[in-house]
């Protein structure tokens, strides 16, 4: 979680969108991909479980852009995140983005991982939202969730996170301070492929798949 200002320069290479008729599969979750204690946890979740809207279901879709495969795209305006994969395909997740005051663009990389980890709201948080503990330990109380990946710029770390949620039934949806936030499912899959290191590309606004963000298996597409 994070409440500050955005410190990436913008990258105009950024500006090749994904736009265009994007074959789309739904790619449903599973626990394949947890340990014992993430079952566990899940399984007693202080959060109901939420309807997902099927466009922000996973999804293995082809992919039009040039990054290598391992490669986060995100796609903020469309509220997707891209983990890029060989020959021309990507893992789409739907994801909670930030608000518009707190969006950020550029590129980073993945600094570390951590599972089920705590939270430390900043001073900043605390500022913006009265009440706040001093400290969240790990859990599916936390809103950090069962994973995060923390975004760094070089050696530093930015304060940005891709991480899990205790509030589901906001994907698709842009209110949170700045960080991406997928399902507790979504980030355990997208963290087990994910490795420390892996770029992170994060599209400036206006420059994404707004315009054609799903065309359904078998020829149809659905624009929204």
């Amino acid at each position: 979680m994070l409440i500050r200002k955005p410190i990436f320069a913008l990258v105009a290479a950024l500006g090749v969108g994904l736009g265009g008729c994007m074959q789309s599969t739904l790619e449903p979750a599973s626990e394949a991909s947890m340990k014992p204690r993430d079952k566990e946890l899940l399984a007693n979740a202080p959060y109901a479980k939420a309807n997902i809207p099927e466009q922000y279901q996973r999804h293995i879709v082809t992919y039009h852009r040039h990054e290598a495969p391992g490669t986060i795209v995100i796609d903020s305006d469309a509220r997707y995140l891209y983990y890029v994969q060989p020959g021309g395909k990507a893992i789409r997740y739907g994801v909670t983005v930030g608000e518009e005051a707190l969006a950020w663009s550029g590129v980073a990389k993945i600094g570390r991982k951590e599972e089920w980890p705590s939270w430390t709201p900043t001073a900043e948080i605390h500022q913006r939202i009265e009440g706040l503990p001093n400290f969240v330990s790990g859990g599916p109380q936390n809103p950090l969730g069962a994973r995060a990946m923390y975004v760094f710029e070089g050696s530093r770390d930015t304060l940005y996170r891709i991480h899990g949620t205790n509030q589901p039934e906001y994907i698709g949806q842009a209110i949170s301070s700045g960080c991406i936030r997928m399902t507790n499912e979504d980030v355990i899959d997208l963290y087990n492929r994910v490795k420390t290191g892996a770029p992170v590309v994060v599209l400036a606004p206006g420059t994404g798949d707004t315009q054609a963000r799903v065309a359904l298996t078998g020829g149809s597409s659905d624009r929204e």
